[in-house]
């Protein structure tokens, strides 16, 4: 299974509201996760740092065209662009995965 590993910043003072928006996380959204493919999500917050780890059990690329198509995804993004500072692959449409180092199994 392939690994996806991601940062992002929120916002000066929204952490809570960030938090408070994941609390609530769509159904329609968990949906077009899982048919991604996507498994073991977690994001972890570090002052205004934001990190986010999933596996992916249909490969990377299917987990960004999926979401790249998804209108729900799109959605999303808009009802986090004022608290979510994400940088996105202009190819992909995805956030950039970071370079693995490292990894004990």
């Amino acid at each position: 299974m392939e690994k996806y590993v991601w940062r992002a910043r929120i916002v000066d003072g929204v952490a809570e509201e960030y938090k408070r928006r994941h609390s609530e996380i769509w159904p329609e959204m968990l949906e077009v996760l899982k048919a991604a493919g996507i498994v073991n999500y977690t994001i972890w917050l570090s002052g205004n740092e934001l990190f986010g780890y999933y596996g992916c059990e249909k490969g990377i690329h299917y987990v960004a065209k999926v979401q790249a198509e998804s209108p729900t995804v799109k959605k999303r993004d808009e009802y986090m662009k004022d608290i979510l500072i994400m940088k996105k692959d202009p190819v992909t449409g995805a956030q950039p995965q970071l370079e693995k180092v490292f990894e004990m199994n």
